[in-house]
């Protein structure tokens, strides 16, 4: 088990951004095209997060087009390049999976003063 651990404590960020539910974040994404690699933004509001240590990851979901997307992240990937906070929302819940029956000014998270 030390074996483990040791691997996996290789593998772990040394910055990691404090993330909260509800936060609206912008998301650097590496991503690799052929031979071509570019950097793709995925900005939205995080409506969970799951596990800790090197399998943390976290869900952000955003409208587009009027579809709903929702893209789940690991937090130590090398391919999350950064993770920028645009606004932190003032929420409730663990989980903000109710947002995904909500469209438009109703899917909102108020913001944290």
């Amino acid at each position: 088990m030390d074996f483990i651990k040791v691997l996996t404590n290789e593998q772990l960020k040394e910055t990691v951004p404090v993330l909260n539910i509800g936060d609206t974040v912008r998301v650097h994404n590496r991503i690799k095209e052929g031979e071509k690699e570019r950097i793709q933004l995925f900005e939205g509001t995080i409506i969970a997060k799951n596990g800790g240590g090197i399998s943390e990851t976290f869900t952000v979901r955003r409208l587009s087009y009027g579809i709903g997307v929702e893209k789940t992240f690991p937090i130590h990937s090398p391919n999350v390049v950064k993770v920028d906070i645009v606004r932190s929302g003032k929420v409730r819940r663990a989980k903000l999976y109710y947002l995904r029956g909500r469209v438009g000014k109703a899917s909102k998270v108020k913001e944290k003063i």
